[in-house]
């Protein structure tokens, strides 16, 4: 870790610190934000540590904690919460006992809620990785969740 850290601090000390290349740069390499990594960088750059937590907790492109191989996202915008994506939600959440924003023990499953993804015409929705998933049924996604884990 420590060398991984070394490269992104030589290139970071030209650029006078810009965070958000820095967070995306530590969600690249290591699949989410570790604590030590931005106190190492916070020390070396003289960046109050506040400041790079602030910045990866209003972006929804960071994580504070390790990701699962597999993201699932289901939509909450208005067209898929009124198409049911909250019991879509549920039902994934009492499925593999997780909670939005948790990863499975597995380590292969993370569940997250999005605002929109845009697709409101096939509502409701769920990213399953990249894979957009319309008219969704919550069998239908429980079962190509589960293989997924046979992968």
């Amino acid at each position: 870790m420590e060398s991984d850290l070394n490269k992104m601090l030589e290139h970071y000390y030209e650029m006078d610190g810009n965070i958000i290349s820095i967070l995306q740069d530590m969600e690249e390499t290591f699949g989410f934000i570790p604590e030590d990594a931005v106190n190492w960088f916070s020390h070396r750059l003289s960046i109050p540590a506040a400041r790079f937590f602030g910045t990866a907790t209003f972006y929804g492109q960071f994580h504070l904690t390790k990701q699962g191989k597999h993201i699932i996202k289901v939509c909450r915008g208005t067209a898929c919460h009124v198409k049911g994506s909250q019991k879509i939600s549920d039902d994934i959440q009492r499925e593999f006992s997780i909670g939005v924003g948790q990863t499975t023990k597995d380590e292969l499953f993370t569940l997250e809620h999005v605002a929109c993804v845009g697709a409101c015409s096939v509502a409701p929705v769920t990213l399953v990785g990249k894979e957009v998933n319309g008219k969704v049924k919550s069998s239908a996604i429980l079962k190509k969740i589960k293989q997924l884990r046979e992968v």
